[in-house]
């Protein structure tokens, strides 16, 4: 081996050592203590490797293609949303929430791509040293995962592998290879969407822990293939950046389209739209039936017989209002089912009430249904 193999291997062992040991210690700087890790090796390989600049032929045209894969990406992980529903996230756009996590995720996501890019760099084609570097970065990202916890139950193990573990080995695996073949530019843009977007935008798909750790499994595999298969094709026949905008022009429509359905469906709005999972209102809604409801702030007009939407124990119900009572000045009120034999056996309180359904549209909601009975 290379002395200067044997100096980049040293520095990756002594890296993982420092990162491995940081984790066990409790530290009031939070994120901000990987943060300074990552900054003190970047600017120590530095010193010690030197850095080349990024120089690889078709860096913008994978840019642009990285692009329009993530668009593409999201415009069907929010119209999954439809099925799995959505979730609202708090807002990061504080002071607290600025420092304690949008920026050191940015930073870390930064050093890190650079850090990389810099190894794989200085590793000149090395197998060795190339699977090193993503070992490396696999304990990284390990090691500085929220699911890293005390092992006390079977699912926290499935968590730690499914959620933690196996998305790091796909992830560095398959942004590695992009990082070797076109530099560290690409895969800076698919690391800052892929993990800050769940931090700015307030609104995101809410499906099971399975289906997450699928998607966090093979979207990077798709992602590098893609790159790779751009690579192998006749330059020739590879499109200007010319076409790949237009293409990229091509997605706005339909990416109108999903925000008005998410728009819709995320229960977050004044309209939003709900599959029946039930029979309970047959023959007026059926099950697989999507009824619009529109959230009211009053109550004190609604009227006996019409339908509405409330929560109980978590879960929206679209039943008849049958009866309203007026005990001690509070309104309550009682529902039932049109193919029940009874009442709902329980008084609904004014802040269960989310709205009234005015609009049905038959059996569009048949596939949500099925998919969330497996």
């Amino acid at each position: 081996m290379k002395k200067g193999y044997k100096r980049l291997l040293i520095f990756q062992i002594f890296f993982s050592i420092l990162l491995i040991l940081s984790s066990f210690v409790s530290s009031i700087l939070g994120k901000y203590r990987f943060v300074i890790i990552l900054l003190v090796f970047t600017l120590l390989f530095k010193i010690l490797f030197g850095y080349e600049k990024d120089k690889y032929r078709y860096k913008k045209d994978i840019i642009l293609d990285t692009l329009i894969f993530l668009l593409i990406f999201f415009f069907l992980w929010y119209l999954s949303g439809i099925i799995f529903t959505f979730s609202k996230i708090n807002s990061y756009f504080t002071i607290s929430g600025i420092f304690n996590f949008l920026l050191p995720i940015i930073i870390i996501v930064t050093l890190k791509e650079l850090l990389r890019y810099m190894m794989i760099r200085k590793a000149e084609g090395s197998k060795t040293l190339i699977i090193t570097t993503i070992i490396v970065f696999i304990l990284f990202d390990v090691f500085t995962s929220e699911y890293l916890v005390p092992f006390s139950s079977n699912y926290d193990v499935f968590l730690f592998l499914a959620l933690g573990l196996l998305p790091a080995i796909s992830t560095n695996i398959a942004l590695s290879y992009v990082t070797y073949k076109v530099g560290y530019k690409p895969v800076l843009l698919y690391s800052f969407v892929t993990q800050i977007y769940s931090y700015i935008i307030p609104i995101v798909p809410n499906p099971n822990e399975y289906i997450i750790s699928v998607v966090q499994l093979i979207l990077p595999t798709i992602y590098a293939y893609r790159v790779g298969n751009f690579l192998k094709k006749d330059r020739r026949s590879i499109p200007t950046q010319d076409v790949a905008k237009r293409r990229l022009g091509s997605l706005i429509f339909p990416g109108l389209i999903i925000a008005f359905l998410v728009y819709i469906t995320s229960g977050y709005f004044h309209y939003y739209a709900v599959a029946i999972a039930s029979g309970s209102m047959t023959p007026e809604i059926k099950k697989g039936d999507v009824v619009i409801i529109e959230k009211i702030d009053n109550t004190k007009n609604l009227q006996l017989g019409q339908i509405i939407a409330y929560e109980y124990d978590d879960i929206l119900i679209v039943h008849r209002l049958v009866n309203k009572l007026e005990v001690n000045g509070e309104d309550y009120f009682y529902t039932k089912g049109d193919a029940n034999e009874i009442e709902d056996g329980y008084p609904i309180t004014e802040d269960m009430i989310v709205g009234v359904v005015n609009v049905k549209v038959p059996y569009i909601g048949l596939p949500t249904v099925i998919l969330n009975e497996l």
